[in-house]
């Protein structure tokens, strides 16, 4: 069977997620449940980043240890995982040695041999909210463009990696596509700034200026490891890397990686990079989404507007934030989170659209007596198949998820057409049998959207969810389900 690795990107544990990680997390099981409709095997990494300094200072706020905040946050992230049904997969925690450092000490050693490390002191400009330097020029009226502070001014003695020996490489394998960019922007950008010129980064810092926590240097006890250095290192270790050689030959390396477009610069550039120098064979595709606002506002603390996606769930259940998130946030831009548009897209869509489609259908084959569904084929043209498909080839998944539900919406038209209640007999059964299979094969297709959804279309039509495959997304010569209608699939919310 081919195998599928997509990971997250590895969220820190400086506070409890928010709606922007789920959009993410839910951005990447569409994508991994969409594999393994393809009948790929499916392995979905995540984690959190434990070892920076914002977890540091976040601990030190709450006068309590770092080690206990990143057991505590790690945790809510590992629920919200669980609460929003995204597939069960490796989720490693960077600050567990146990599960990360053999990994991290691997990739050292290998660049190292490769002559790719060496020590310098240094002096820079440095956010702690991105872990990241800056140039003069990259900030904006001294402060950095993403958080708006002014970072700090640092100078050491530090590990650095020759950035600057692959810049040739690494602009080739971007423009060739061989390490594909999505979306064709982000690409471009990341080629600009290729082209004004890479240098060496730092991949460690002072012990005291980590204050003590976080992966020691090994032979160096006065170093720590650079969070990027020892995070990006996260997608190796979730596949096996330093650990577990014989799984990490049979899973990486990563078909996507799915980030925030606020750390491209890391994934697109300094990654490959590492992966180059260490020998290591390269992601094959980097899916950039955009940034989420609330109520047209950035999401921020201090405005007291970052939305709990667990607090959304009370509400709307895991599948009705799924749903809004893919279904008004275009995949590759920034979108806006609005309490009002989810409200109305759940009423509109999920009750009014599918479930009503639904429990239309199912009442009215309970009441027709037929026990065996089919006829002609008259809901195919209004598929579209190939065009939801290629859609999700690209990573395109809003425009799959409207083009599924224009079918649903033209199977309810269909509904009101043909007056099924006013017919009987052998006519009746073709009308069913083209629903029935409509909704079958519906089902299948929003599986990677809303999987429980999906779930319980499945089972109300006498369809084994289990066995969901894109190749059978094709009407059938009779439906050949057993039905039970059950509750209402979703109920209006005020």
């Amino acid at each position: 069977m081919e195998k599928f690795y997509i990971t997250s990107s590895i969220p820190y544990v400086n506070a409890s997620p928010h709606i922007g990680h789920a959009l993410e997390y839910t951005q990447t099981d569409v994508i991994a449940r969409y594999q393994s409709l393809l009948g790929k095997e499916v392995t979905l990494g995540t984690g959190t980043d434990e070892n920076s300094l914002k977890n540091v200072r976040a601990a030190e706020l709450r006068h309590i240890s770092t080690a206990q905040l990143c057991a505590e946050n790690s945790e809510v992230f590992r629920n919200l995982l669980k609460s929003m049904n995204i597939l069960k997969g490796p989720f490693v925690r960077s600050s567990v040695k146990e599960e990360h450092w053999s990994g991290v000490y691997k990739l050292w050693e290998a660049c190292k041999k490769n002559g790719d490390i060496y020590s310098k002191k240094y002096r820079g400009l440095y956010c702690v909210g991105c872990e990241a330097f800056y140039t003069e020029g990259e900030l904006i009226d001294g402060k950095c463009p993403n958080h708006n502070t002014r970072p700090d001014e640092v100078e050491e003695e530090n590990y650095f990696f020759r950035l600057s020996r692959y810049q040739e490489k690494i602009e080739e394998i971007i423009k060739s596509g061989e390490y594909m960019i999505l979306p064709q922007e982000r690409k471009n950008e990341i080629l600009s700034f290729i082209d004004s010129g890479l240098e060496d980064f730092s991949i460690s810092r002072s012990v005291s200026r980590a204050h003590g926590w976080g992966i020691p240097i090994p032979g160096d006890q006065g170093q720590i490891f650079y969070v990027w250095f020892d995070a990006l290192a996260v997608y190796l270790t979730s596949a096996g890397y330093g650990k577990n050689e014989e799984e990490f030959g049979k899973i990486w390396p990563a078909d996507v990686h799915v980030i925030g477009k606020d750390i491209i610069r890391f994934h697109a550039v300094y990654w490959p990079a590492m992966l180059l120098s260490a020998g290591l064979a390269l992601p094959k595709r980097l899916f950039v989404h955009g940034f989420l606002t609330v109520e047209g506002k950035k999401m921020s603390k201090s405005l007291g507007n970052v939305i709990s996606p667990f607090e959304i769930m009370d509400k709307y259940g895991a599948d009705g934030m799924r749903y809004y998130l893919i279904r008004d946030i275009s995949t590759f831009e920034d979108g806006n989170f609005s309490q009002e548009g989810i409200r109305d897209r759940y009423n509109k869509e999920l009750v009014g659209d599918l479930g009503n489609l639904v429990n239309r259908v199912l009442t009215i084959a309970e009441k027709s007596g037929i026990s065996v569904f089919e006829g002609k084929v008259e809901l195919a043209e209004g598929l579209h198949l190939d065009d939801i498909l290629r859609d999700m080839d690209k990573g395109n998944l809003h425009e799959a998820l409207e083009r599924i539900m224009e079918f649903v919406r033209s199977c309810n038209a269909y509904v009101n057409m043909k007056e099924p209640w006013k017919k009987s007999g052998s006519e009746l059964g073709s009308i069913l049998y083209n629903l029935l299979e409509a909704l079958r094969i519906s089902a299948i297709l929003l599986y990677p959207f809303i999987p429980e959804t999906a779930e319980k279309i499945s089972a109300k039509i006498g369809i084994d969810a289990g066995t969901f495959k894109i190749k059978d997304c094709s009407f059938k010569e009779r439906f050949e389900g057993s039905l039970s209608r059950g509750g209402l699939l979703f109920r209006k919310i005020e």
